[in-house]
């Protein structure tokens, strides 16, 4: 009878060390925070879902409504908010206030949107931007959506195996929406605040090239930081694409709130639609809607403008993704969309906007942040705490100091666009950068900077 020898045992090698790429990346350490909940002693875990992170603007109100924080909260300073203040303007026209539910109303409205609102949208183009132009917008250049992310779901959802280039830093919740969507390949495009975040349509045109993009997709005005491709060089931007066959994507949401003198000269709106020559043929895509431009963010009505095959083809995707908006919102809608009433309200927003970012500019360098650009766009500025004392010259940390004086702000990294996480968590070139909204209320706005201000003389101290 043989008896077999014992098995060797393997040597022990010790495990490597693990690696917390939370450490590295505040964003992932964020979202850990927030998704843990110690009232839970073993939170449930479900093999069929993922963690999925929050954008900016979320995190920081997540964070500060752990601490007290709440929209009515008459207390707290938001200068993360992503919307502008939504009551009446001097010289603007008078807010909505009431919606009357009609027959029909109660059924749903086509996913491509209201007829009607579709031609509103497009007379509004061509009166206002394509005037004399012998190509003109129409009904079926014209799609209505249920707000801004599900205008730029449908986008990204028709899209094909294609790289599309995005620019960083941009908005935060492009990073999930292009890792979600896994047929086109996220390339990103790096911009410089030593430049201003200046982009040519040279430097577009290289892209293009030596990256194989077949689509661009850029919030412009910026967010975070404010830049405006505009006039004579998005015209070339515009020419650039047609040549190329290159998609581009603009987030035009902010187009109302122009401070460049030049292009406030043209009636203080910056579009694309104003160098398209042929609607139905350039490969521009422009994304808009009353969120910002018209101050309604609750109605979540949106559109998209573009060639009527790419109108189809979003179209189509709201089919299975969303199914369509609101049909008494859609109509109601109509009657804010005239010539007459949009430049009204853009002059009121040009007015009372002008005075809110002047003074947020200046206070915020006045406290020792450094701003690479003075916002030509938007209702932000995208400033840098690095000079700041030592413990708050991060925005991570900055922003948990202000929370404590009830003052909200957007740190630098959310908007450090990165979809799948593919640069291994290093640290974030706009670490140091916070972006503050400018949207509240003027008296908001002192309020907040005069707790800043006490916060760094005491922390200086």
């Amino acid at each position: 009878m043989s008896t077999r020898a014992p098995a060797p045992q393997a040597a022990s090698v010790p495990s490597p060390p693990a690696t917390d790429l939370r450490a590295a990346d505040p964003r992932a350490a964020a979202s850990a925070e927030v998704a843990s909940d110690p009232s839970d002693k073993v939170a449930p875990t479900f093999a069929a879902f993922r963690d999925v992170p929050r954008t900016g603007v979320i995190f920081v109100t997540t964070e500060a409504t752990r601490r007290g924080f709440s929209p009515s909260a008459a207390d707290w300073c938001n200068l993360g908010q992503g919307m502008p203040e939504a009551e009446a303007l001097p010289g603007a026209p008078p807010r909505i206030s009431e919606l009357p539910i009609r027959p029909g109303d109660q059924e749903y409205a086509p996913v491509a949107g209201l007829w009607e609102l579709r031609e509103a949208i497009a007379s509004l183009y061509n009166q206002l931007f394509r005037r004399g132009l012998p190509s003109q917008y129409s009904a079926e250049n014209v799609a209505i959506s249920g707000g801004g992310r599900t205008a730029l779901t449908r986008v990204a959802a028709a899209m094909g195996h294609i790289n599309l280039g995005h620019f960083l830093p941009d908005y935060t919740a492009y990073e999930e929406l292009l890792d979600v969507f896994r047929l086109f390949s996220p390339i990103p495009i790096l911009l410089e605040g030593e430049r201003g975040y200046a982009f040519s349509a040279a430097d577009l045109r290289r892209e293009i090239l030596g990256r194989g993009l077949s689509a661009v997709l850029a919030s412009n005005p910026s967010n975070p930081t404010g830049k405006v491709i505009g006039g004579e060089e998005l015209a070339q931007w515009v020419a650039v694409g047609r040549e190329l066959d290159c998609a581009l994507i603009f987030d035009e949401f902010y187009s109302h709130y122009i401070w460049r003198p030049d292009l406030a000269a043209q009636g203080g709106i910056s579009t694309a639609a104003r160098y398209v020559e042929d609607v139905d043929r350039d490969p521009v895509v422009i994304l808009d809607g009353l969120t910002k431009n018209w101050r309604y963010p609750g109605w979540r009505v949106t559109w998209t403008v573009a060639p009527k095959k790419v109108i189809e083809a979003v179209s189509s995707a709201g089919s299975f993704l969303d199914g369509g908006g609101s049909r008494p919102l859609q109509r109601k809608a109509i009657e804010l969309l005239t010539p007459d009433a949009t430049m009204a309200e853009t002059k009121a927003i040009a007015a009372e906007f002008g005075k809110k970012r002047q003074r947020m500019l200046n206070g915020l360098r006045d406290l020792g942040f450094t701003v690479d650009l003075p916002p030509e766009g938007t209702f932000y500025v995208w400033a840098s705490a690095q000079h700041l004392p030592a413990s708050i010259s991060d925005g991570m940390s900055f922003f948990r100091a202000a929370l404590d004086r009830k003052v909200i702000a957007v740190p630098g990294d959310f908007f450090d666009v990165d979809p799948g996480k593919r640069r291994g968590g290093r640290k974030s070139r706009f670490r140091r950068h916070l972006r503050f909204s400018f949207g509240p209320p003027m008296a908001k706005l002192e309020t907040a900077l005069t707790r800043l201000s006490e916060m760094i003389s005491e922390t200086s101290a």
